[in-house]
């Protein structure tokens, strides 16, 4: 059996909590596999810093609810250990669309893809976590709510946060004594110990240089701090069940192996682990490259893969390496198929201009300037293609995630993409940057739109087709 650490709300600790348990598991040498909830990359990052091992995300908006269950079937039989963190608070999800309310009967209205959701797909229990920093007696009412909402989610157990002193962790275990809830864990209020955040989240864990003393904390403080003759249990991996093969469609046509240039440095590192596992499983190679620390684009590459991340904290040394920049806009005007995902979508822009106001030279393929504001976009869109691109036709449709505090200064001239959100009245509005007349750019998928190739192999068989025909002798210069 596996468990989901779930919250009442967003910031009570779950992500603490669920790291605590992860680096004891490690300390221990035992490997264990993590999931995350949603659309989420940061918390992942941490994850997989602890373990080792590469989270997997459950969203069955972007993915389906078959996508979600096959997927934690298939990587939580690889280790003894499996834990789920969730998100936000354990109901919270969205009113789903009626597409997706026919992909699913297991949700309430409100709370699909919540943390709620997930459990009953899954069938696992839910270990709540409670910031209890203004709570006593009423934390009993506050857990029962929890527990008998809706009787198809288990929640098996508490772990107290935020407790202040030994007094008020007695009246903490009196009120829920008297409805016999298991506390399986109990945290004091810890000063000491913060995860520092930004505009769109926690810091990730390349930019956090004494990250090791803070897991090495989190680690003794779960070994004694958690009840571990009940946790040991439900952390044990569920048993072998049939799994649905990876079904890999063959790809006619595809006969060589495509070198594709991803991004990864502090800049650029917002990845879903299952789409770098597609391109490599159809036979690419992913070659590794800092848009802040190369020159240029790694030699021979026929592909150029830009994920998200956080440009504008890094604008400054973006902007220096002037030869980087020089190498991506040949590249991407020579036709190179070109995926860019909201940070590397700003990254071609002409300019970044940072929280400060000042104006930063970008690789300039795209006619806007690449804005921060204080406004944040964010939730999942319905996207319909609007023209052929490197990934998808004319007139298809894919579900993404926007999360994102910047703006375009000019709109396209057409469109890559038409989104609406979940609401049956949400507006129309025209997104993303393709091929157009007007401009140098052949080959490129360059959007806001976050998205997860889980289960939709047509995505990464035609952009390395698209890159099979791209010849990699185009010129380069310093």
């Amino acid at each position: 059996m596996t468990i989901i650490i779930a919250g009442e709300r967003s910031g009570v600790g779950k992500t603490t909590i669920t790291l605590a348990i992860l680096a004891y598991l490690q300390r221990q040498g035992l490997k264990v596999q993590s999931f995350k909830v949603g659309p989420d990359y940061i918390d992942p990052m941490f994850h997989h810093y602890v373990t080792g091992r590469p989270c997997r995300n459950l969203d069955p908006v972007l993915t389906s609810p078959d996508y979600v269950q096959n997927c934690f079937n298939r990587h939580s039989q690889l280790t003894e250990f499996s834990l789920i963190e969730g998100v936000m608070g354990l109901f919270d999800g969205v009113q789903p669309a009626p597409l997706l309310m026919e992909s699913s009967p297991l949700f309430s209205l409100g709370d699909f893809a919540s943390t709620a959701h997930i459990a009953r797909l899954l069938q696992l229990p839910v270990i709540l976590v409670l910031d209890c920093s203004r709570l006593s007696s009423s934390v009993a009412a506050i857990a029962q709510g929890y527990r008998t909402l809706d009787p198809r989610v288990n929640v098996a157990g508490l772990i107290l946060n935020r407790v202040g002193s030994d007094r008020h962790l007695e009246l903490l275990q009196d009120a829920l004594s008297t409805i016999q809830f298991p506390i399986l864990g109990v945290w004091q209020r810890q000063d000491n110990i913060t995860i520092p955040d930004r505009h769109l989240g926690l810091i990730p864990t390349g930019e956090l240089p004494h990250l090791d003393a803070l897991i090495d904390r989190l680690a003794h403080l779960a070994e004694t701090c958690f009840d571990w003759e009940q946790l040991f249990p439900l952390l044990k991996s569920p048993p072998a069940t049939v799994v649905k093969p990876l079904e890999i469609q063959n790809c006619d046509g595809l006969n060589s192996k495509i070198l594709v240039a991803i991004a990864r440095d502090a800049a650029f590192n917002f990845y879903y682990q299952d789409n770098i596992d597609s391109l490599e499983s159809l036979g690419a190679e992913l070659v590794p490259w800092s848009p802040l620390k190369d020159a240029v684009l790694p030699e021979g590459v026929q592909g150029l893969y830009l994920g998200g991340g956080f440009p504008e904290i890094f604008a400054e040394t973006l902007a220096a390496n002037t030869s980087a920049l020089r190498s991506v806009y040949q590249a991407v005007a020579s036709g190179m198929p070109t995926y860019a995902e909201c940070g590397g979508l700003m990254y071609l822009c002409q300019n970044l201009v940072d929280f400060a106001g000042k104006s930063w030279p970008m690789v300039g393929i795209l006619p806007p300037n690449a804005v921060m504001g204080s406004r944040l976009s964010l939730g999942y869109r319905l996207a319909t293609t609007l023209q052929n691109t490197p990934l998808f036709r004319t007139g298809e449709t894919v579900w993404g995630h926007e999360f994102h505090r910047s703006h375009l200064t000019t709109s396209p001239p057409s469109p890559l993409f038409q989104l609406r959100g979940f609401q049956r009245n949400s507006p129309v509005t025209p997104e993303g940057w393709g091929s157009s007349p007007q401009i140098a750019t052949p080959g490129v998928h360059a959007s806001y739109l976050h998205l997860h190739w889980g289960g939709q192999w047509q995505i990464p068989q035609r952009f390395l087709l698209s890159c099979q025909d791209f010849d990699p002798r185009f010129k380069t210069f310093l």
